[in-house]
């Protein structure tokens, strides 16, 4: 995926607790760590998502393994503010991430402190699912309160991005993009890579 063109490696983890799938561990991540390089020797971020609950030990040990970016969900954990400000401590970036049906009101309050604000647009513990429309505005919301918190946060976006929807996830304010299946399903990742930054051009 990297010799293709991707940016970041975005590493899903579920517990079949806070989701019904059960994924990788810190151990994978230390394992992928020293080949997270480009061709040409840049080290290439490894960006976290925990669909777990509870979020603290995992997110230590998974800073202690080697991850760049950590993003969890705020109903995830008892304790929002005090989990964000561990995964600083452990010295990772971190990110809130919300469900479709999840309000953006936790913003109000830890805007300030979060370096990614990732939207889900399906729901999380499932690959190949159909982007949900209504993403767009929640996204939307999101880039408003980017812009008035005067913070340089990026906006993610993580489900049923594909070439055809991808211009208008850019468009309503992402600027980062998760995509599993509509890569791994084809036969040429760069092909597809290419073709997504060509529609992220137009935009």
């Amino acid at each position: 995926m990297i010799a293709d063109g991707a940016d970041w490696i975005h590493f899903d983890v579920m517990d079949n607790h806070y989701v019904p799938n059960l994924t990788f561990g810190p151990m994978v991540c230390q394992a992928l760590k020293p080949h997270a390089v480009t061709p040409q020797g840049k080290a290439v971020p490894i960006d976290v998502h925990l669909m777990v609950q509870p979020v603290d030990a995992l997110a230590e040990a998974f800073a202690k393994a080697g991850a760049d970016l950590i993003s969890f969900h705020p109903d995830a954990s008892a304790h929002v503010h005090r989990s964000v400000q561990a995964i600083k401590a452990a010295g990772c970036q971190v990110g809130l991430t919300f469900n479709p049906a999840e309000p953006l009101d936790v913003l109000d309050w830890l805007i300030d402190d979060i370096d990614l604000i990732l939207i889900m647009s399906v729901n999380p513990g499932f690959g190949g699912q159909s982007f949900i429309d209504s993403a767009l505005r929640k996204i939307e919301d999101a880039r408003r309160r980017i812009e008035a918190s005067g913070k340089d946060i990026r906006l993610e976006v993580d489900g049923g991005i594909k070439v055809d929807n991808i211009a208008r996830v850019a468009s309503a304010g992402a600027d980062t993009f998760v995509a599993g299946s509509a890569i791994f399903g084809q036969a040429n990742y760069r092909q597809v890579i290419d073709a997504m930054r060509a529609e992220l051009a137009k935009t």
